[in-house]
């Protein structure tokens, strides 16, 4: 606040807002940050009455003057009165856009029913009116170069000369405060938080949440904008599922007008985000929170005044509390619905189901209690289905993230599990990852038409046989992994054995012992260098306490795709015994196997290598094949293992 001298030519506008009981004094937009409004009315001289006026408003305790506000005005005798409605949160001061009416009155007009819409969401968009966001491109890449010469005024100048209606006004402001605003941290979590003037916030170009909301205000006003700002409780940075709110408002966003309407913005959310585990704040520009649906909007934002909801019917207090929140990469990332819509679930026998719909194909993964592992994701054309089962009794945090259009899994959903019973027969693999079972992501990556579209597989004998499509120039690659037993890194891929017919690949598996098994399945391009990529896996269950198969044989590079094993299909052969062999070999001239003599195969009518071998006196047998019939070179395409005597 400027004091001339003399005293006389000043202009101060004094506000008391009177909320849940609670007395609040908002502070001049030119007072000191802390200052008492009346200590600095007196200092002025002869602005008594003023500071009197103030006091007797804040005697008010208990009174029914919910809402109302009080204006006082301080201005010279041969001076037009002007108004300037304020209110305040906390110790902080926001000033409301003006809207003049043909009495020369000057006051924001209330939100009405035309400014409400529907609750729930209806999912027609995720604005509060028709908007083309193309339309801004070039509006968007100016604004956020605008840089800051000297003063507001100017600031707003220049930002306005690509906007050509209070739309792109109001665009061109939220642009620019989203990419040049950064969140104080700091000064958030002070006890006794600081008003943010916006001569201060060019000059740091840092504010915390009044801050931007009055900087965005002051320049809606500046633009011709008429703009309030609205405190309230919000579900943001630091909010714990199911949390109650009292006492003080702990954010602020703001309200504009546009087309007739109110709308709904928060340039706070808009600008980035903090980390909750290094609390350092990131540029990280989200559009969700312009002109955001209002039914989306009272998701994590809870005003004071209901009317600024934007909503029929209005929600309360507890059902804001109670409702489920969906964190803005929900709707970002094309999520329209989840079931259960509440944020704690109680298991029921031990098992927790969640589903998404979502607009397109998405890419999902899950975290309880901060690792992927006890559940079953599979995904679906449009959403997915998680089942989840939490290895102890108690209170379970589960978090699930999406991917979408970008390369980065978002968190877009959090749920608190109370977990009363354990079904200790449901233990999943350690190793089972996510996706579970084919979808159209596998589709995508070339695995076509599988045998088994469910996730789970049963076997009561301990062997299964799996086949797929595989499209051109794909490669596929499966391991097999479990929790207890002989699997080791080195044998993961020596129950499986992998063949290729009739344009279908087929993964025979055999089970070493009873239990639930991981089979993950991965591809790679052949023209292509690097690593298999992971698509899906299988759970494989068997329960047969006799099962006790042994590994396939070990199969070298020169084994080709389109080759055929009939058997022996054990990589364990008997010792001292005649074994019989029976392959489909292609592009080969001779074959042979190979102990401690040599026995030659020879090709059948139907295309088969058939043979057969004494495993006496050796403990390793090879199956060997010659290529070039010109050649005498042979190469090892299979290895057995010998019993030994």
């Amino acid at each position: 606040m400027e004091l001339k001298k003399d005293g006389t030519a000043v202009s101060i506008d004094m506000l008391l807002i009177v909320h849940s009981g609670k007395r609040r004094a908002a502070q001049g937009a030119h007072l000191e940050p802390q200052a008492d409004p009346g200590a600095l009315l007196q200092r002025g001289g002869g602005f008594q009455g003023v500071g009197d006026a103030i006091r007797k408003w804040q005697q008010l305790e208990g009174s029914d003057l919910h809402g109302t506000q009080l204006t006082v005005e301080v201005h010279p005798r041969d001076a037009m009165p002007q108004l300037l409605k304020k209110f305040s949160l906390a110790k902080r001061t926001y000033v409301q856009g003006l809207q003049g009416d043909k009495n020369g009155n000057t006051r924001p007009r209330q939100p009405g029913g035309k400014d409400a819409h529907a609750y729930p969401w209806d999912r027609s968009s995720l604005k509060s009116m028709p908007l083309d966001l193309r339309q801004f491109e070039k509006l968007d890449s100016y604004a956020s170069q605008v840089t800051v010469k000297s003063g507001l005024d100017e600031l707003v100048s220049d930002l306005l000369q690509e906007a050509h209606s209070d739309l792109e006004r109001v665009r061109a402001i939220w642009i620019w405060i989203c990419h040049h605003i950064e969140y104080d941290v700091e000064a958030a979590q002070e006890k006794d938080r600081q008003a943010f003037k916006p001569t201060d916030i060019l000059r740091a170009q840092k504010a915390n949440c009044d801050g931007y909301a009055g900087l965005f205000e002051r320049m809606c006003r500046i633009a011709g904008v008429q703009c309030v700002t609205v405190p309230g409780y919000s579900k943001g940075f630091g909010y714990q599922t199911g949390q109650s709110f009292s006492g003080e408002f702990d954010h602020a966003w703001n309200a504009v007008y546009l087309e007739g309407s109110w709308h709904l913005l928060d340039s706070t959310w808009g600008s980035g985000l903090v980390d909750t585990t290094t609390s350092k704040f990131t540029f990280l520009y989200n559009e969700f929170y312009f002109l955001t649906h209002p039914a989306l909007f009272i998701e994590d934002h809870f005003p004071d005044n209901k009317n600024w909801q934007l909503l029929k019917p209005p929600q309360s207090l507890r059902q804001f509390e109670n409702n489920m929140y969906h964190k803005s990469e929900f709707y970002n990332k094309g999520m329209l619905s989840a079931r259960p819509e509440t944020a704690m679930i109680r298991t029921v026998n031990g098992k927790a189901t969640i589903t998404i719909e979502s607009c397109a194909p998405t890419l999902f993964m899950f975290m309880l209690n901060g690792k992927q592992e006890h559940g079953l994701l599979s995904l679906r054309k449009n959403g997915m289905k998680l089942e989840v089962f939490p290895p102890t009794m108690g209170t379970h945090k589960l978090q699930i993230f999406a991917k979408g259009d970008s390369d980065i899994y978002s968190s877009v959903l959090e749920y608190t599990l109370k977990c009363n019973y354990v079904d200790l027969g449901v233990r999943l693999p350690a190793e089972l990852h996510q996706p579970v079972g084919p979808s159209w992501f596998s589709e995508q990556m070339g695995i076509l038409k599988p045998s088994h579209p469910d996730p789970v597989i049963h076997t009561s004998d301990g062997r299964c046989s799996i086949s797929f499509g595989v499209a051109e120039g794909i490669s596929v690659l499966a391991s097999l992994h479990g929790d207890d037993g002989p699997i080791t890194e080195e044998t993961q891929q020596r129950y499986i054995f992998q063949m290729h017919r009739e344009k279908r690949t087929e993964l025979k598996v055999q089970l070493p012992h009873a239990g639930k098994f991981a089979l993950k399945i991965f591809v790679k391009k052949r023209q292509e260098q690097g690593n298999f990529v992971f698509v899906f896996n299988y759970l494989l269950c068997c329960a047969n306490t006799k099962v006790n198969w042994p590994v396939f044989p070990e199969s070298f590079g020169n084994w080709g795709q389109d080759n055929e094993l009939l058997e022996p299909l054990s990589g364990v052969l008997p010792a001292n015994r005649n074994v019989p062999f029976k392959l489909k070999l292609h592009g080969i001239a001779k074959a042979l196997v190979k102990g401690q003599d040599t026995w030659p195969l020879t090709l059948n009518h139907e295309g088969y290598w058939e043979g057969s071998c004494n495993t006496a006196g050796c403990q390793e047998v090879y199956v060997m094949v010659l290529e070039n019939a010109n050649h005498n070179f042979y190469s090892y395409i299979l290895k057995y293992k010998v019993n030994a005597q």
